[in-house]
């Protein structure tokens, strides 16, 4: 293992690579709590673009939190990023692999987007090992209005300045745009080879506690979707947010509310609202 800046637990936020599966995975890390937490990002995003707040504000003494960038993304390049048909699984894989290597022998998931997708996946792939879910703006397939919302988001220059200035920061303007095409053409893919199917065969053997969260103004995850994963997922509960975006929920620099009920979430039994 080659860490950039020591894996130690920390109250302060560390970087560090790790090989898993052949690739050098970059991850960042946080806090000493027994409770440990794996968080997620979405297509093209990393730990510290989209999990950037709750690496700083989650319970330092109560989780170990656990951000990483999954291959091809963030800082995890190279490899460059490619979609095969299983790049989910590939990717719920190089997850708990890397959770693994770290000595982790039993966490939980947080994830958004594509990381929702993949922590259910995880969940379902590895029941014995997730302790608890919680998900937001996942989808367990792909229909005609879903790739309808992709297509209309295709071209990169069309975007909000908000929303594309992070990934070209991050990226360079040709890798974005040549890689979220080729993530659309992969979501089409999956639609026309396998009926929409992602991981609608895994929900019934997710047996972890599961919060489903959804923001009711999102504009790429239509309201069925949450709602399917809810009947799907037997210990699930849902929170709906009337107050933004999916995108929003993740990013908003209000993060003491979320953070606050995810911490809840994670130290209870039950889940429970706590605001």
């Amino acid at each position: 293992m080659r860490c950039t800046s020591g894996a130690r637990l920390s109250t302060e936020i560390t970087s560090g690579r790790i090989q898993v599966n052949g690739v050098d995975l970059h991850y960042q890390r946080t806090g000493s709590g027994e409770h440990a937490v794996l968080l997620l990002p979405g297509a093209l995003g990393s730990s510290q673009t989209d999990f950037g707040p709750q690496l700083k504000l989650l319970d330092k003494k109560a989780f170990t939190v656990i951000g990483w960038d999954p291959r091809g993304y963030g800082r995890s390049i190279p490899p460059a990023r490619d979609y095969p048909e299983d790049f989910f699984s590939r990717d719920a894989t190089d997850a708990v692999n890397l959770m693994q290597a770290l000595h982790f022998k039993r966490f939980s998931l947080l994830g958004w987007s594509d990381g929702g997708i993949t922590a259910l996946v995880a969940a379902g792939s590895y029941p014995l090992l997730i302790n608890k879910l919680i998900v937001w703006g996942a989808n367990a397939y792909v229909t005609e209005e879903d790739l309808a919302l992709y297509n209309a988001v295709k071209d990169v220059s069309k975007w909000s300045p908000g929303m594309r200035k992070p990934l070209e920061d991050l990226y360079g303007i040709n890798y974005l745009t040549s890689t979220f095409s080729t993530w659309v053409d992969a979501m089409t893919n999956i639609f026309q080879k396998f009926d929409g199917n992602i991981c609608r065969h895994l929900l019934p053997l997710i047996s972890c506690p599961t919060l489903i969260i959804h923001g009711m103004k999102d504009p790429m995850v239509p309201l069925f979707h949450p709602q399917f994963l809810h009947q799907q997922v037997k210990k699930s509960s849902t929170q709906n947010h009337n107050h933004g975006a999916d995108y929003r929920i993740v990013t908003s620099k209000r993060k003491p509310l979320f953070s606050a009920h995810l911490h809840v979430t994670f130290k209870e039994n039950i889940w429970q609202e706590c605001y």
